[in-house]
């Protein structure tokens, strides 16, 4: 297990460079000029080339990506383009409303989709056709279009949630959990929706084995065997799409922070691309790649610990 995580340490720092590049390359194919931005619409190009200089914006892109590259393996992610302010000062403020909710997000997809579906495989009859149905209408809808509609229903009709807005949690966990339940509702419904299929789908196919069959005829109590026995052996594949729909939430995150005007990574990050401000998109893209390791790394303990055959490799 050690020299797994190990492993994957050592492949994270390769997949921050090839991400970082990725970005670093994309973002250069996107139309606008920061010092045109800066300036404005009627400076002269005398005036512009100018600033871009200043910038280090007239420079290959190759020199631009080195020299940036060189300042995150000391810890520096570079100023805004636009403010001036360090990348990791714009980062630190936004990232506990983005780590919030996506942390949230995890626990409700996690939770409630476990407990649908393994209670849908346990019970079956309408609930597990439900579930279905509900699966394929969670596929379909996009996460910043059920954001709207929860808006409209929670917060103008009923007013029951803040439509906008973050509150930290130091100012009481009540106002904090207030203003991200709307948020959390739209980026978990349709993961709730794909782990609560696979672990119904999964829990069916271990609950139709020989040995269930056993242990129901040696008169093994059935919530023991559902809990000690189904479940553990149904969340394997489960954790695996919980961690592919925890990773796709970092994409809905965006949409549903500039839905409900969270300042958050999301907003940050395009606000930024619309701007072209590139030290803050490829600082932002580091976080959210080392997001996704984190996560990938999580999954891999986690699989450990259900399962022995990971830790003896």
């Amino acid at each position: 297990m050690i020299r797994l995580i190990v492993t994957r340490l050592v492949l994270s720092a390769v997949l921050v460079v090839i991400a970082s590049l990725a970005i670093f390359v994309l973002m250069s194919f996107v139309p606008g000029d920061p010092a045109r931005t800066i300036l404005g619409a009627n400076a002269t190009p005398d005036l512009v080339a100018r600033l871009r200089e200043q910038l280090g914006l007239d420079q290959p892109l190759p020199v631009q990506y080195g020299e940036w590259l060189a300042g995150v393996l000391h810890g520096d992610l570079g100023q805004s383009v636009l403010s001036g302010d360090p990348v990791a000062q714009l980062i630190a403020v936004r990232l506990p409303v983005t780590l919030s909710l996506l942390l949230l997000s995890t626990l409700a997809i996690s939770v409630i989709g476990t407990v649908v579906g393994l209670g849908s495989a346990v019970r079956g009859g309408p609930l597990g056709r439900l579930l279905d149905t509900v699966s394929l209408v969670g596929l379909a809808l996009p996460s910043y279009w059920v954001a709207i509609v929860l808006v409209a229903l929670f917060a103008v009709a009923i007013r029951v949630f803040p439509a906008t807005g973050y509150q930290p949690f130091v100012d009481g966990p009540v106002p904090w959990f207030l203003s991200l339940v709307l948020p959390v509702a739209a980026l978990s419904l349709g993961g709730i929706t794909i782990v609560a299929k696979q672990m119904r789908d999964s829990a069916l196919d271990v609950l139709g084995r020989d040995y269930i069959r056993v242990l129901r005829a040696s008169g093994i109590r059935e919530r023991s065997i559902v809990f000690k026995h189904v479940l553990r052996n149904a969340a394997l594949p489960s954790l695996t799409v919980l961690g592919i729909t925890v990773v796709g939430a970092l994409t809905g995150a965006v949409f549903v922070e500039n839905v409900f005007v969270l300042p958050g990574l999301g907003s940050l990050v395009t606000q930024a691309t619309t701007s072209h401000d590139l030290p803050v998109v490829l600082g932002v893209g580091v976080v959210f790649t080392l997001v996704v390791i984190v996560v990938n790394l999580v999954v891999d303990v986690l699989y450990g610990v259900l399962n022995p055959k990971v830790r003896v490799r």
